[in-house]
């Protein structure tokens, strides 16, 4: 078998305005959907981030991919992340970039596709569940975490194109309880992630502390400011809710880098707090991992297939993990149904992934999905592995030329947070670190 065409199809979904400490999402993310199509009949299909960048360097891959062998294909290719599997410090850190727009992590963006797709082919020629692939799967049912967000009126899109805002504004505490509860009614979560850095760090303490109220000590809490606090105020957030963070819950990049993170780990320790601290900014590849563990930095690392370079080297981070008694979970971005497959067969394939996963998929709605049938069901908080070769989705090709007018009539071509602040919130808004 081989590979016959590479097609790529850049996309553009609606995006609510979500609050981070990046800035506010803008009314459309940018995806990109490739098809490895093969001399077999059979096509293999990814998703990953989107705009004219990655688009582009998809293209500069093609004459390197037709005829070649699908199943060669991630092991011809993984050249691309070695150097970036190596590196680390500050350009490789997302810290300073909004996810999925760092240069240094672009090969491993592009080679994860490639090699998502390539599995999805085989394990359709095969007639195999990707995650059986891989050495069989951990579980047949992968458990995704709620993920609350403060967010402004709106449920994104433009114009004619607007949404409906399902979830509403929700800028205090009592509206995001009002959002994760109706989140949980709707997918049967049962842990649930708040993103921080948004508000006053005291309204963003009381946020949780509702939360831990309304839903009872037995649903585990995640706070994720993405670096937005000095390790001052990160200690003491985390002093203040030692005990609604306390049941497998952890606090997630409170403070920028290891070092910082390093420090408000032994600071809670010596006040006796044990709340585990979490990345997916301070660790983003192999070689962040050995200071990671010298500095007692971070003791849960949220791994993303898209990032880490694909599927394979999830379940090798997975083993590093369980070797150095580090927790794992899964990072999402804003994301369709193909990623959202990719990501349960990951977890699938991985059995240290013991900590329920990200995912923005409930933020995404119905008439931006581009899979075959509909939406993925999410029931008791889950995803299923389907009974179904390779990821289990196919394309729905009308949904997908949508998507693709979508995207050539918007005019975003890369993610940019700042500037949708300074457009709807303040006109002098930067991204400082820290900010409190």
């Amino acid at each position: 078998m081989r590979i016959t065409d590479l097609v790529v199809h850049s996309i553009a979904i609606a995006d609510p305005p979500l609050r981070s400490s990046y800035g506010r999402h803008q009314p459309y993310a940018l995806r990109t959907i490739i098809e490895l199509k093969s001399d077999a009949g059979l096509t293999g299909i990814a998703e990953t981030h989107g705009g004219d960048a990655i688009a582009q360097g998809f293209h500069s891959l093609r004459s390197q991919l037709i005829g070649a062998d699908p199943y060669r294909l991630a092991g011809n290719f993984l050249p691309m992340i070695e150097a970036d599997a190596q590196s680390t410090g500050f350009d490789r850190s997302q810290t300073y970039f909004v996810p999925g727009e760092n240069p240094l992590d672009a090969a491993a963006r592009l080679y994860s596709a490639l090699e998502i797709a390539a599995l999805d082919l085989i394990g359709k020629v095969a007639g195999k569940p990707v995650c059986d692939l891989l050495g069989g799967r951990a579980r047949d049912e992968v458990p995704f975490s709620a993920y609350a967000f403060y967010k402004h009126a709106g449920g994104g899109g433009e114009g004619a194109d607007a949404r409906e805002d399902c979830y509403g504004e929700a800028l205090t505490p009592e509206a995001i309880v009002r959002q994760v509860r109706q989140m949980i009614a709707k997918y049967g979560y049962k842990e649930v992630k708040l993103k921080a850095g948004v508000l006053e760090p005291d309204v963003e303490i009381e946020t949780i502390k509702q939360l831990h109220a309304a839903l009872g000590h037995n649903v585990p809490l995640r706070l994720d400011p993405n670096c937005a606090w000095s390790v001052e105020t990160s200690v003491r957030i985390g002093k203040a809710l030692a005990k609604e963070l306390s049941h497998r819950g952890y606090l997630e990049d409170p403070t920028v880098n290891i070092e910082g993170m390093g420090q408000v780990r032994r600071k809670l320790l010596d006040d006796g707090v044990e709340t585990p601290l979490a990345s997916n900014v301070a660790v983003t590849s192999f070689a962040d991992i050995p200071e990671c563990v010298k500095n007692d930095a971070v003791q849960i690392i949220l791994c993303d297939p898209h990032y880490w370079g694909g599927v394979q080297q999830v379940q090798h981070l997975g083993k590093i993990c369980r070797t150095f008694g580090l927790g794992l979970s899964m990072h999402s971005n804003s994301h369709l149904g193909v990623s959202l497959m990719a990501m349960a067969h990951a977890a699938a394939a991985t059995p240290h992934l013991t900590y329920a996963c990200d995912t923005h998929y409930p933020w995404q709605s119905e008439e931006d999905e581009i899979v075959a049938g509909g939406r993925v069901p999410i029931v008791n908080g889950c995803v299923k592995i389907p009974a179904k070769p390779g990821l289990g989705v196919e394309l729905d090709f009308d949904k997908l030329a949508r998507g693709r007018e979508r995207y050539a009539n918007c005019k975003f071509r890369k993610r940019d947070d700042e500037a949708e602040m300074r457009k709807y919130v303040d006109p002098n808004w930067r991204r400082a670190l820290p900010r409190w």
